[in-house]
């Protein structure tokens, strides 16, 4: 058999000096580089390739103003592009706009618009490019954009208090009425709360797919779901080995390292779970309201009250056996409500939909790592998580609070 021949080896690094190791790491992305500035400084041109003149602008956010109507816009478009008109209701209207007409790939711009424009009616809002393109934006209700003040940041915080936090609180108030039904049907209750975040869980992830088509390709919005999903997943991961009771090195031992889901610890990750998901609900609810899309009557107030009820019950599942002290149960709601204070307040002063793209992420991996734990609670030994889910007082538990969450949901207006 013939041996290696003398030169074809690669050298495998060995013995390199720093600045020979700084080369070898650099040198394959300055030549990915140099083929990216050939292609894109003419190379395409070269090569017979004819870009379509594609034209994209965002109108990021519409902002109502005594007789002034505000656009923050944005080109989103693989070149340069200018702004030349502007309609409102398909009427040509004079306009301002900051920093200038010129926008390059990803630049930014405001446009002031002079407009009387009337509470309640719906306007049309078209921006012309250069070469005719119209990019468009409906509002179906005017209404004026709050400016921040005392005023302002007060009634949208008692909005988030009143949506979120007060109903959490109520629904601890469960907590007697759980101590009081035989042991036998904790399994069940346990599931109950299984099947109420589950419900959340789900109905967070429709929410960020019915956003995702308003956030900018460039941004990559599903990446931005994924990237809150998994944040706040594995957060809880580490927050849950900080929280769980020691019991020893079972793990070195060769044992299982799983703790059961009960206990204050579990009970503060289903709140910052509920809280996260809240947050994402505050954003909706300040957003919808500053844009005129819901009308926040009593009627909503009622159904969001209901709906955030039944999450203070599913906090309370870990703590049903044990005793538990009332600044626990005040500390537990307000860490699963108030998020919603700082929801509304963002969604109706800085509204932001790949901001609350991230959140809803947040809101939903969250709620699945808890899932996740309390499925595995509920494994006996030799059973595997579906089996354990399986048992009739878990399948029971898991339908029931998966119904009773989306009864509630039905109440929820807009």
């Amino acid at each position: 058999m013939a041996g290696p021949v003398r030169g074809e080896a690669v050298s495998d690094g060995r013995g390199l000096g720093p600045a020979r190791i700084v080369l070898a790491g650099l040198l394959p992305l300055i030549l990915i580089g140099a083929m990216t500035a050939w292609f894109l400084g003419g190379g395409a041109a070269r090569l017979g390739l004819v870009q379509a003149p594609i034209e994209k602008l965002a109108i990021e956010r519409v902002v109502f103003r005594p007789q002034e109507i505000v656009l923050h816009v944005r080109n989103e478009g693989p070149g340069p592009m200018t702004l030349a008109q502007v309609f409102v209701n398909d009427a040509i209207w004079d306009f301002s706009i900051t920093p200038g007409r010129h926008l390059e790939r990803l630049g930014g711009a405001t446009i002031s618009i002079p407009f009387d424009w009337i509470e309640g009616e719906p306007y049309v809002l078209t921006v012309v490019s250069g070469t005719g393109i119209r990019h468009t934006r409906e509002v179906p209700v005017a209404t004026a954009t709050p400016a921040v003040s005392l005023g302002t940041l007060g009634v949208f915080g008692l909005l988030g208090v009143y949506v979120g936090v007060i109903p959490v609180l109520l629904g601890l108030l469960w907590l007697p009425f759980l101590r009081s039904i035989p042991r036998v049907w904790l399994d069940f209750w346990l599931s109950f709360t299984m099947g109420l975040l589950v419900f959340l869980g789900i109905d967070t992830i429709h929410e960020s797919l019915e956003l995702l088509g308003r956030v900018p390709e460039f941004l990559n919005g599903l990446m931005l779901i994924v990237l809150g999903s998994l944040g706040a997943f594995f957060g809880l991961v580490g927050l849950g080995r900080v929280l769980r009771p020691r019991r020893g090195d079972v793990a070195a031992e060769g044992g299982s390292a799983a703790v059961p889901a009960s206990g204050m610890g579990l009970a503060l990750m289903i709140a910052i779970g509920i809280g996260l998901h809240n947050l994402g609900e505050g954003l909706a609810i300040g957003a919808a309201y500053t844009l005129g899309e819901v009308a926040l009557g009593s009627f909503l107030i009622v159904g969001f009250t209901l709906h955030n009820t039944t999450e203070g019950l599913a906090i309370l599942s870990p703590l049903i056996e044990g005793k538990t002290r009332v600044r626990d149960l005040v500390l537990l709601g307000v860490v699963g409500g108030a998020p919603t204070i700082l929801g509304t307040w963002t969604g109706a002063f800085t509204y932001s939909d790949p901001l609350s793209l991230l959140f809803l992420g947040l809101g939903a991996g969250a709620i699945f790592q808890v899932v996740w734990v309390l499925a595995r609670g509920r494994v006996a030994k030799g059973e595997t998580v579906v089996e354990a889910l399986a048992r009739p007082l878990n399948v029971a538990g898991l339908f029931a609070g998966f119904l009773v969450m989306y009864a509630t949901s039905l109440l929820v207006a807009g």
